[in-house]
């Protein structure tokens, strides 16, 4: 699976662009079907506390797209959250798969 990591207004360091590969690749071991994954970083109004947003969208066969979007205080966080939000559409996904 192809992961690319766009940001906006930033550029995330070696360390953060590691832990995003490494979350996100686990994703497969749910799903055999992932194409691509796209983890788009945000951030709002610098001065605010949980002001870190990470986007994930993936590419599956047939279906197109599943997306999430999460916010929290730090891109850690935040892409901890989006990939267990994906994991559960992922989850839901195979299961109607499977009842076809």
């Amino acid at each position: 699976m192809e992961v690319k990591i766009n940001s906006v207004h930033l550029s995330p360091d070696k360390k953060l662009v590691d832990f995003i590969n490494k979350k996100v690749s686990k994703l497969d071991t749910f799903f055999d079907g992932i194409i691509s994954a796209e983890v788009t970083l945000k951030v709002l109004k610098p001065e605010v506390s949980n002001n870190k947003i990470s986007e994930l969208k993936l590419s599956i066969p047939s279906n197109g797209y599943l997306f999430a979007k999460k916010q929290a205080d730090s891109f850690e966080e935040a892409t901890d959250l989006v990939v267990d939000a994906i994991r559960k559409q992922l989850t839901k996904y195979k299961e109607k798969l499977k009842n076809k």
